[in-house]
C-alpha cells in the first residue's frame, strides 16, 4: 500500500486512531494497516480518499504527522 501516514502517537491516542482507521475502511470497503517503525506508526491505506480522511483526523486532535 502506498498510501501513508507516519503518526507520532501513543498509548489511548494510538488506540484512538486505529480505530478511527478502521472505521475510514470499513466505510471505503478497503484495507489499510499499521506498523511500528523508528519515526512513529505507519498507517497505510488502499486509496488517497482513506488517508485523507485519516489526515484530517490526525489534524483536528492537533496529532503529529507527516506523509510517509
Amino acid at each position: 500500500m502506498t498510501d501513508c501516514v507516519i503518526v507520532r502517537a501513543s498509548g489511548k491516542q494510538l488506540d484512538h486512531l486505529r480505530e478511527e482507521a478502521s472505521r475510514i475502511a470499513r466505510q471505503s470497503k478497503i484495507d489499510w494497516s499499521i506498523e511500528r517503525g523508528a519515526e512513529g506508526a505507519h498507517f497505510c491505506f488502499e486509496d488517497a480518499e482513506s488517508k485523507k480522511a485519516f489526515v484530517t483526523i490526525c489534524e483536528g486532535f492537533a496529532i503529529p504527522h507527516r506523509e510517509a
